[in-house]
């Protein structure tokens, strides 16, 4: 008797001591104490194993363990899906539909139903997938692969940055391999100087820490890195990024940026050509699924703010990770989410008529393996990572060449001014305005702040429609069309590779000065009626329009007539027909205390003595006024006392050369 109540008391103890390990995320001593069969474990100790190799991205290795909790009767619904992506990874397609199609009709658990649904949908699609044509060529970077991993390739002024645990060092509790370093060799295209090679400054790498994907600026003296993962209990979501500037032949203090979001995986960034915006993924909530795509804008004082999701054309319920915007305005990135031939696929997104387009970039890009972290040097080469078979060992960086005989890029772009006028009415310009780019729903495409010169440029795209938002403060907020629409180039036509087309427009903007008169153009009412007709419901649309964009005003409504009638009639008339006015707007969703109503008659004519019908019309008018303004910064998203600076020495530092 002693001795059962000893060995139950050894197996308590044990059991114990492997769901501490796993709590803890330490998933390779989970698998040590654990991971030698399946047959010798319970149901929940084959699902604590299969969640301990799934979770440090050893999935193949997971399958037998989840396997058997299945056939044990006692595992998590979720087990059928891990075993079907499992299967995907060894390329058994047959045997991982045959799976998803045995579990989906008795799923209980619906988010495990719905991963489940969208996984089989995607095995489906995988012959399509393997028809693709592909004019791609690969090669495995041999001179700097190791056996360890070598992964997120990044190309800035001869320089190759990754990330790799090459040099051993300190064990990561998680995986059970060696921590994450960033290093750097020179090299011309794919010709690496491995003498060059080395790992960055001790001010970067840590020796208990995973250094993380690598983001250059265009100019080469900044780097945002992701950071974390100390192999501490709780350190194991806790992914942040980093930002660090080159100066003085030296890195600084890495800085965490005000974009990260505690206990969520901020890492796998990437800059935009010219650098206004940082592509992230993220595992914060409000996302779509596992990891999502993000990107945040830089504001006027150097701050990344404005973080928005890249939307469900783009975010999956799996992960969504290693953004990378090309020349062209191209989104590439990896995802298990898509349509895809195992783990990680590559995909590039391309934005036209109002859509995402998500394409698949086919073999030999893509393998069954994961495949990511793709980084263009010029229009047809690049590199990427990949951990599928045939490598030197663990996660393996590759070049690539695109070799497309039809490849053109056309690029749209719109540049414009915004001006006002002076006290003489001449056009003069207004710099540091705030412009939105917009789409037909209402989605901020881009934002941008003019200079001293008024400028701003954005990336538009072919058969779309756009609105141009202005805002600055003290200004009426404006509001632009624009359209490409009809203006696309055919491609056929083109000899050179790359074309620019360019845009030009012009945004007026003009001061709010309260208890000025604005006249509203050609609002007209029937002889003796205030109703609102047609046309007229055309022109206070606009005026809603306005008192939308600028939340911050309160007008008054007037209506003035001639003077072809009584007093006393003119008077009511137009009281009759600013209420009417005024009520039309209401009823359009603008607050009823932001807008008051009040008839003038024929006491402000504007032309007295007024002989032609042309007279009498100027004289018959609808307009507002400002009656109050309670501004806001409008072109700035920091308070003004806040000077954080993160960013800031990106534009305003010259440096010294690349790090």
């Amino acid at each position: 008797m002693r001795s059962f109540q000893y060995i139950i008391l050894v197996f308590f103890i044990a059991s114990c001591s492997v769901e501490k390990s796993m709590d803890n995320a330490e998933f390779d001593a989970v698998i040590a104490k654990l991971g030698n069969s399946p047959n010798k474990n319970t149901a929940e100790e084959n699902m604590m194993v299969g969640d301990a190799y799934r979770k440090s991205n050893r999935l193949v290795e997971a399958v037998p363990f989840y396997q058997k909790a299945i056939e044990q009767g006692e595992a998590d619904e979720a087990a059928n899906l891990y075993v079907a992506q499992g299967l995907k990874v060894e390329q058994n397609y047959a045997e991982a539909e045959r799976i998803l199609n045995n579990y989906i009709p008795r799923a209980r658990d619906e988010k495990a139903k719905k991963l489940a649904e969208k996984e089989l949908e995607n095995l489906r699609k995988i012959e399509e997938l393997k028809e693709k044509e592909s004019y791609y060529r690969v090669k495995n970077l041999e001179d700097i692969n190791t056996e360890r991993a070598e992964y997120s390739p990044v190309y800035s002024r001869n320089f190759l940055y990754f990330t790799s645990n090459r040099d051993g060092g300190k064990i990561y509790r998680t995986t059970g391999t060696p921590f994450t370093d960033i290093y750097r060799v020179a090299t011309r295209g794919a010709n690496v100087d491995l003498g060059t090679l080395r790992s960055l400054d001790p001010i970067i790498n840590h020796i208990d820490t995973n250094e993380g994907s690598v983001a250059i600026s265009p100019d080469g003296n900044s780097m945002i890195f992701a950071k974390g993962n100390d192999g501490k209990a709780k350190g194991y979501s806790e992914v942040n990024l980093f930002f660090t500037r080159f100066r003085n032949g030296k890195w600084s203090e890495p800085v965490p940026l005000s974009i990260n979001v505690a206990d969520a995986w901020d890492s796998t960034p990437a800059f935009s050509p010219d650098g206004s915006t940082l592509y992230f993924s993220s595992t914060r909530e409000g996302g779509y699924g596992g990891a999502d795509l993000y990107q945040a804008k830089v504001n006027r004082r150097g701050r990344w703010v404005d973080v928005r999701n890249l939307g469900p054309e783009i975010n999956t319920p799996g992960d969504d990770v290693f953004p990378f915007i090309s020349e062209d305005g191209s989104l590439y990135f990896a995802s298990d989410g898509h349509p895809g031939f195992g783990k990680l696929d590559m995909f590039r997104a391309v934005r036209e008529g109002g859509h995402v387009n998500v394409k698949n970039l086919g073999k030999p890009m893509n393998s069954s393996a994961d495949d990511f972290g793709l980084f263009q040097f010029n229009l047809t080469r690049g590199f990427f990572t990949s951990n599928r078979r045939g490598g030197k060992g663990d996660d393996d960086i590759y070049t690539f060449v695109n070799d497309d005989p039809n490849l053109k890029v056309v690029n749209y772009f719109l540049t414009g001014t915004t001006v006002t006028t002076d006290d003489g009415g001449e056009e003069i310009i207004l710099p540091n305005t705030k412009i939105s780019l917009t789409a037909d729903n209402g989605d901020v495409l881009d934002e941008a702040f003019t200079g001293a010169d008024g400028k701003f440029n954005f990336r538009v795209y072919p058969e779309e429609h756009y609105d141009l938002i202005s805002e600055k403060t003290d200004y009426f907020t404006v509001r632009k069309d624009f359209t490409t629409v009809g203006k696309s180039v055919d491609k056929s036509t083109l000899t050179e590779a790359v074309t620019n087309i360019t845009f030009e427009t012009k945004i007026m903007m003009d001061p709010i000065v309260l208890e000025k008169p604005i006249v509203l153009e050609n609002i007209y009412y029937d002889l003796d009626k205030f109703d609102i007709r047609p046309d007229a419901a055309l022109v206070l649309d606009s005026l809603v329009q306005i008192m939308n964009d600028n939340p911050d005003i309160y007008i008054e409504l007037g209506s003035h007539t001639d003077s072809r009638a009584p007093d006393e009639y003119n008077m009511r008339l137009s009281r009759q027909r600013a209420q009417s006015a005024v009520r039309y707007i209401i009823n359009e969703g603008v607050k009823a205390e932001r807008i008051t109503a009040k008839g003038y008659g024929e006491t402000q004519l504007l032309i007295k003595n007024a002989q032609t019908e042309e007279q009498h019309q100027k004289n018959r008018r609808t307009e507002f006024k400002v009656l109050r303004y309670n501004p806001r910064d409008r072109n700035d998203d920091l308070p003004p006392d806040e000077s954080v600076d993160e960013y800031d020495r990106f534009f305003k530092d010259s440096g010294d050369g690349n790090g």
